[in-house]
């Protein structure tokens, strides 16, 4: 059993702890507000005080945040993660943020003899409860292989035993790349979905009939197939608001724009998250764009 820390103790991240725990392994933590973290402490995590702290208590730390700032924020200082790795300690970010920055946190983690990885996920508490998850993981293939087993725990299915996927995807900020990818991707079909049942809707078919159909058809991808329902009745709190959604469509834009590739689609998905914003939904999950969309078509939800 491994010695493990985790910083980000919020909705994913503290799941993603309690697999830690679940699996055997000896884990100290660290959230900025200590009582979202309270059940974990409850079932045997050690509270540590600062980012730091976790660091240096643990050999291998991970973390999970909001965005880049918040990166920085529990890396940098004195009671940052930072100040806590030495020699042999590894860090790995699961968090989803701008590759330049994910590239400096590991550059400083190597000068301190350390070694940092990025590790995204690629799903929502559902799916990770389910065995479903899906992790990319970028860094040195040498410290992907040593850590191969504790990545598996996060994507395993509690029951069965069974792993979904981890995926090594190259050098530092691949992983990242490869997140801001998928997800810019989930928004574009969230979108193509609701243009789906607006169409069918306006046209005399129930709603709840579009989204059977849509769901049960050949464009029923797995994103579909959860978030599609949703047009019927948001989730009372959100796996993924808009805000969040339009933190990642933005970083995909940017990427496009630094290797020349053109985005129309996530343009066009991150344009109506913007409309979303602008009629006060911005802490709805992201499929509230289907409400911005059914608003310019004259539907109310």
């Amino acid at each position: 059993m491994a010695n493990v820390g985790f910083v980000g103790l919020g909705v994913m991240g503290s799941r993603m702890a309690e697999r830690l725990l679940q699996k055997g392994h000896s884990l100290t933590g660290y959230n900025r507000t200590r009582a979202k973290a309270q059940f974990l402490i409850d079932k045997g995590m050690k509270w540590a005080d600062s980012p730091r702290a976790v660091a240096a208590a643990a050999d291998v730390t991970f973390s999970s945040v909001a965005n880049s700032s918040a990166l920085l924020n529990i890396t940098e200082g004195p009671d940052g993660i930072l100040a806590g790795l030495g020699k042999g300690k590894v860090y790995v970010d699961m968090s989803t943020v701008s590759v330049s920055t994910s590239r400096n946190v590991a550059a400083k983690a190597r000068e301190k003899g350390a070694d940092m990885m990025d590790a995204p996920v690629s799903g929502t508490v559902a799916t990770l409860m389910q065995g479903k998850l899906s992790l990319m993981v970028a860094g040195k293939k040498e410290t992907f292989e040593r850590l191969k087993p504790l990545f598996e725990d996060f994507s395993d299915h509690p029951v069965t035993g069974q792993g979904h996927k981890v995926t090594y995807v190259g050098e530092n900020g691949l992983a990242l790349v490869m997140k801001i990818a998928t997800n810019s991707n989930l928004a574009v079909q969230m979108l193509a979905f609701s243009e789906a049942v607006l169409l069918a809707e306006k046209s005399g078919i129930s709603r709840q009939t579009a989204v059977d159909v849509l769901t049960h058809s050949a464009i029923a991808s797995p994103m579909v197939q959860y978030r599609g329902p949703f047009v019927l009745k948001l989730p009372e709190t959100a796996w993924f608001d808009v805000n969040m959604m339009q933190k990642d469509m933005l970083l995909a834009l940017e990427l496009g724009r630094q290797v020349d590739v053109p985005l129309p689609s996530a343009a066009a998905a991150n344009e109506m998250l913007t409309s979303a914003r602008a009629i006060g939904l911005v802490h709805e999950d992201f499929a509230v764009m289907f409400d911005a969309l059914a608003k310019m078509s004259g539907v109310s939800r």
